[in-house]
């Protein structure tokens, strides 16, 4: 599980990213980048970070039961995800789960509060991050912390999105990283 005592999550996009943000005070790093290659030398330098691997953008890993279980293997902590299924196959797994939810409209907001309800992911990560309204729509009716994330790019957005009820902010911003 993740802890939000640092509520600040680096998302990373590189191997070098990657190996910037384990050196930080983040306790997270969501992999939005990962490769069947460097994936286990990068997880085995993660210096007591909670590793989170984006399923959907792996390259090289498989999107089913086998990759699930690679990543684990490797010694991630979880994944993340926008599709029901790898949430529910890394659960299966005992990884923690990010559903990734992108809202554009009250529609987007319904049809990820029931994929919420089928799926029951560790964490909800609503996108893009900088909208508070839309934070303050899940939290309490999801039932599972919220994460926000994208186009976080200053210290007012990370307030602005924690003020929302938001428990986490995960930024590809490296200024925040140590905040």
């Amino acid at each position: 599980m993740l802890d939000f005592s640092d509520p600040v999550i680096a998302a990373v996009r590189s191997d070098a990213e990657f190996r910037a943000a384990v050196c930080t005070s983040v306790g997270a790093v969501f992999m939005l980048k990962a490769d069947l290659i460097t994936l286990p030398e990068l997880i085995r330098e993660k210096r007591g970070k909670k590793i989170y691997v984006h399923i959907d953008m792996a390259d090289g890993i498989g999107k089913d039961r086998r990759g699930i279980e690679f990543v684990a293997k490797c010694g991630a902590d979880g994944i993340i995800s926008t599709k029901n299924l790898m949430i529910s196959i890394a659960k299966d797994a005992g990884l923690g789960t990010v559903q990734r939810f992108f809202i554009i409209d009250s529609k987007s907001v319904l049809s990820a509060l029931e994929s919420i309800r089928q799926s029951k992911p560790d964490y909800a990560e609503i996108m893009p991050g900088v909208i508070p309204k839309a934070i303050r729509s899940f939290v309490g009716k999801a039932g599972i912390p919220i994460i926000a994330g994208g186009l976080v790019e200053t210290e007012q957005d990370v307030i602005t999105a924690l003020g929302a009820g938001a428990e986490g902010v995960s930024t590809g911003c490296r200024a925040l990283w140590n905040s």
